[in-house]
């Protein structure tokens, strides 16, 4: 047999084997081929805080979470909603071109920020301002998201990136049948919701329960703060230096201190003052102004959003802009680069309401910088369960 008449044969081997192949043949879904989550879902429910987040101290210092997480009362973490958002959460075919997800400008190892001052969008475009960490943002009473607080709530605000025309490029519609599209997401629909049904308030509320379940308190500091009723004595696991670096985090200005804990307030070191405030950043507001774009009152202007401490060494840069590329000019700044702008929160002014100057020496500016360390909670950049599914 010649080799025409051998390769003939083959053809027709092949064609008849393919065409006796079984009518249900479903191609394979690669993406859910990498698809990796437990048989048994992640706990997301359970929050073992410590007794210090949830009793206050002895005296006049707020120092307990209670009464200020904006987890609304229909759309409660749970375990198989915040596995879908995990899922939504780190799926780049939720964007135009399929190269973006919402983990790409909040990264796990990066504090839930991103190391880059602006972030990168689908097309290569800049997002206008810094990624902010999306640790403890449950932790926040009023609920507005964005530095600006433009979104209402944490529900309203995940839906954004997607419509972003720089960031994800999709429009709602997109998002429903590309979700639609994907044959993964079904079970993880019916286990969050009881159907298949995808909607974009179905979408927001997993993702927001993702986002909730981000809380960080296993760091040197919790350690250290379990061992004493209060945050003030010295911590027995601390260096002279990181307790110097909190006495000064504590202490009022009045008493030669910073005054940090007033805007980084609660263990959860968040602001519970009710609304953004101007930390003397600029002197004038001119191609930002921040709060100042959505509330329509010029004492908004130049007010960003106040975030947490938490996680602060692995979230650089810092500021919406991310201008400051160390903790060390951060500290320099409120010790002395605050600029008097008209909003400047008062809490930034001496009696005479110009700017403070702290006057740290610089053993003084190395211990703040060294206590702030001490938040840094290694389980959210190694936890699994805030992990890509995908990789």
């Amino acid at each position: 047999m010649n080799k025409c008449s051998i390769l003939t044969c083959l053809l027709v081997l092949f064609t008849f084997l393919v065409s006796c192949e079984n009518d249900d043949y479903q191609p394979v879904d690669e993406s859910a081929t990498l698809l990796d989550l437990p048989a048994v879902a992640f706990d997301y429910e359970t929050l073992n805080l410590p007794n210090h987040f949830t009793v206050d101290a002895m005296g006049a210092l707020p120092t307990s979470i209670n009464g200020i997480d904006n987890t609304p009362s229909d759309n409660p973490v749970t375990d198989a909603g915040a596995t879908l958002g995990r899922v939504l959460f780190y799926d780049k075919k939720l964007s135009a071109n399929g190269t973006i997800a919402c983990a790409s400008c909040h990264i796990q190892e990066k504090g839930f920020s991103d190391d880059e001052v602006l972030s990168i969008g689908f097309d290569g475009g800049l997002t206008r301002r810094h990624s902010m960490t999306l640790i403890n943002a449950r932790y926040y009473q009023r609920g507005r998201f964005f530095w600006d607080e433009r979104a209402a709530t944490l529900e309203d605000q995940v839906l954004e990136p997607f419509q972003d025309p720089v960031e994800m490029g999709m429009t709602l519609d997109d998002i429903v049948s590309t979700i639609e599209m994907q044959s993964y997401y079904s079970d993880l629909f019916v286990a969050a919701y009881g159907t298949e049904e995808v909607t974009t308030d179905r979408v927001a509320r997993a993702l927001s329960q993702f986002v909730r379940s981000i809380v960080s308190y296993t760091s040197k500091y919790d350690e250290g703060r379990a061992q004493l009723s209060g945050p003030l004595g010295p911590f027995p696991n601390f260096t002279a230096q990181e307790n110097m670096g909190k006495n000064l985090f504590f202490t009022d200005i009045s008493n030669g201190g910073g005054s940090c804990f007033n805007c980084h307030t609660k263990e959860a070191f968040v602001s519970s003052n009710p609304g953004p405030l101007n930390n003397g950043l600029d002197a004038v507001s001119i191609t930002d102004l921040g709060a100042g774009e959505v509330f329509p009152n010029s004492i908004f202007e130049g007010r960003f959003k106040t975030t947490t401490l938490r996680n602060i060494e692995l979230t650089a840069p810092y500021m919406h802009d991310g201008r400051f590329a160390t903790l060390e000019e951060v500290v320099e700044h409120y010790n002395s680069g605050i600029q008097a702008h008209p909003t400047l929160s008062p809490a930034l002014t001496d009696a005479n309401g110009n700017p403070i100057q702290l006057n740290f020496t610089d053993a003084q500016k190395a211990a703040l910088v060294a206590f702030m360390k001490t938040l840094t909670d290694p389980s959210i950049a190694t936890e699994e369960k805030w992990s890509d599914p995908f990789d």
